[in-house]
This record gives structure tokens, C-alpha cells and sequence, in this order.
């Protein structure tokens, strides 16, 4: 791996370090509270970050995934039953598999599976750069919900 596409996984890896940053200290009840219009509560987006791991990295990249621990709950998109420790572990566990397929594959691998929505990227240094973007993007919601929650602002800042 060359030192950009080393950057763009150290990217990639910063932003999902900064998820648990952002939400470490809250109750069980502060993570599935949710504080904005769109109804969503934390864990939910937790596990919907889980869910973009495991789509993009296996069932798109490898072409298949491991079967989901759970039945849908039916919750909907962005919610979940499912506790904290669940929902982290499930998270945790959809990037080492993530990071697996990154120490074992060359960022300019072509996908096996397919997003089906939308254009097809066309190796995997898209899909990294998507995620970057995917969990960037998320932490921003869970930035704006945890000051909401109790007031706490400039968890998980970079060192740039």
C-alpha cells in the first residue's frame, strides 16, 4: 500500500475511533434517546454504521456476508431494540472484518458483489473513500446529538 492509500485508511480508521469517542459516558438511556426531529437515537446510528461496514466491505466488496446475529427487529431504519453493548459489539466487529479485508486485499481490487443502487465503484479505494465519507458524515449527527443530550461539544477531535 502506498502512503496516500495508507492515508486514506488511517482517515478511514480515525473517524470510526471517533464514534466511540463521541459517545463514551452516556447511559444506556441517554444512547437510545433520541434528541432530533428525524427520530433517530444513537445506537440506531451506531448500528446503521455497522450495517454500511458489513454491506460495503462484504457483501459488496467480497460478495457475500456473514448472516446478521439478529432478526430484524423491525425498529426501522436508524432505531434499534437492541442494548448498547449489542449494538457497539456488532459495530466492533463489522470493522475488524472490514480491516481484514483491507490487510488482505490491494485498494485497486475490483468488487465482487454489487451496492446495487445508484454507480458501481470500480475497486476498492472507492469504497474506503465512501466510508470515510459515510461515518464522517454520521459523526456529525452524533456530535449535534450528544450536545443535545448533555452539552458536552469537541469530543473525538483530530490532531490536525
Amino acid at each position: 500500500m502506498d502512503a496516500v492509500d495508507e492515508l486514506l485508511v488511517e482517515f478511514l480508521e480515525a473517524q470510526r475511533v471517533r464514534v466511540f469517542e463521541v459517545l463514551a459516558g452516556l447511559s444506556d438511556e441517554q444512547l437510545g434517546r433520541s434528541v432530533l426531529p428525524s427520530g433517530w437515537a444513537p445506537m440506531g446510528l451506531v448500528e446503521h454504521l455497522g450495517h454500511a461496514e458489513r454491506h460495503w466491505f462484504q457483501e459488496v466488496m467480497l460478495g457475500a456476508a456473514d448472516p446478521l446475529p439478529w432478526e430484524d427487529d423491525g425498529s426501522g431504519p436508524l432505531s434499534t431494540t437492541r442494548s448498547p453493548e449489542v449494538v457497539f459489539g456488532f459495530y466492533r466487529e463489522q470493522i475488524a472484518r472490514a480491516n481484514g479485508v483491507l490487510a488482505s486485499t490491494s485498494l485497486s481490487a475490483a468488487p465482487i458483489g454489487r451496492h446495487g443502487v445508484g454507480t458501481e465503484p470500480a475497486e476498492l479505494r472507492v469504497i474506503v473513500l465512501h466510508l470515510v465519507e459515510e461515518t464522517a458524515r454520521h459523526l456529525g449527527h452524533l456530535d449535534a446529538a450528544r450536545e443535545l443530550i448533555d452539552g458536552a461539544v469537541g469530543l473525538g477531535q483530530d490532531d490536525w
